[in-house]
């Protein structure tokens, strides 16, 4: 008797295990199907949002600064018909597509009411509109590719099997549909992936860093661009057209920076060059590590190889403008990426990295 329970036992538990063990398989299955169709819907629906501002009454938000003197600044009021054209102006570039002839009508509008302002005394307005616009086609473009990485591609979601495949597969599809939806402006079939509106907005920004220089607004481009960090990150992991194009604006910037470092020493020199520190130091954090694994190597290059030369002395002038810790940290970062990175060899700043080497080392031995 006891070796027949003995036998029951045996066969019996080990089923009920079995079946417990596929009752919480199932139950997480479901807990996940769950969790990815609501993360997908929720960026569907913020999407759909984003691609409808003149719908939702948004606009950049312009704040203009009261003029210290009416005689100086005559032009510019709190209520300016003007800073309210050249906004919807931008705010139309980004919602037009590129290849639309009226995407060129609208940007020679907006780069003649810019000259317009220039010319005759109102480089207030040019300053305030630019540096919205600025900031927000950033806040665009960052939406647009964490838009890509969790539902274009669904590469944060594991995929275990065919159903999940199929769900991200249709979410995906909706997804195609909002992209094309009126007043996207883009071209059927042109942009479901999230690629090509992200690099329209980034070459919009690149026009808005020059335009913001041209009017003195370039370290507010500089001070944006240094805090965008998690743009940054996104931008290690983007398309290579898109790198290339953020590229662009990253070189473009880096070297406003170094101006302004010039232009201003003797004011950091005053106030013991903590501001420019800070703003060397977030460009240099942030943007540093997508240089180094975007796109451009002697394959597909983005910059001509005078062009990478002479950016690489800029990061090392304004490497070697931080103090010892400083360089230490921006060092440490740079080596990291620069080796993760092996069809990539820039930017090469091994000399710096021995210059600082150095130093460290005779400050040891003081020590």
């Amino acid at each position: 008797m006891e070796s027949l329970l003995t036998m029951a036992s045996s066969v019996v538990f080990p089923k009920i295990l079995l079946s417990s063990v596929s009752d919480r398989y199932k139950l997480l299955q479901i807990i996940r199907y769950a969790i990815a169709l609501a993360l997908s819907f929720i960026f569907f629906f913020l999407r759909i949002l984003l691609r409808f501002p003149p719908l939702l009454g948004q606009s950049f938000t312009v704040h203009l600064r009261k003029p210290e003197s009416q005689d100086s600044i005559s032009a510019i009021v709190a209520d300016s018909g003007i800073a309210r054209a050249l906004s919807q102006m931008l705010s139309i570039m980004n919602a037009v597509h590129v290849s639309s002839r009226k995407y060129e009508l609208v940007r020679s509008l907006a780069e003649r009411v810019i000259e317009d302002n220039a010319r005759e005394g109102s480089p207030e307005v040019n300053r305030e509109v630019l540096s919205a616009a600025f900031s927000s086609t950033m806040g665009k473009l960052e939406g647009a590719m964490s838009a890509r990485a969790v539902v274009g591609s669904g590469q944060f979601f594991v995929l275990g099997d065919g159903k999940l495949n199929q769900l991200l597969g249709a979410v995906r599809r909706l997804w195609a549909a909002a992209g094309s939806a009126p007043g996207d402006g883009l071209k059927d079939g042109d942009g479901a992936d999230g690629s090509s509106s992200a690099e329209k907005l980034a070459a919009e920004l690149l026009w808005l860093a020059w335009k913001m220089a041209e009017c003195g607004a370039a370290e507010e481009a500089v001070s944006r661009w240094g805090s965008a960090s998690g743009l940054a990150s996104m931008a290690v992991y983007a398309e290579p057209r898109l790198q290339g194009s953020l590229v662009k604006v990253s070189a473009f910037l880096f070297k406003q920076a170094k101006e302004l470092e010039e232009d201003e020493g003797k004011k950091y020199e005053e106030s013991g060059g903590a501001v420019g520190q800070d703003r060397r130091m977030n460009m240099l954090m942030s943007w540093l590590p997508f240089l180094c694994h975007a796109s451009n190597g002697t394959d597909t290059p983005v910059l001509s190889r005078a062009e990478r030369t002479e950016m690489e002395t800029v990061l090392e002038e304004t490497i070697e403008e931080l103090n010892n810790y400083g360089q230490e940290k921006v060092l440490a970062l740079w080596l990291h990426h620069f080796t993760a990175c092996p069809n990539s060899d820039w930017p090469n700043l091994q000399a710096c990295y021995a210059r600082w080497y150095t130093a460290s080392r005779r400050l040891l031995l003081l020590n």
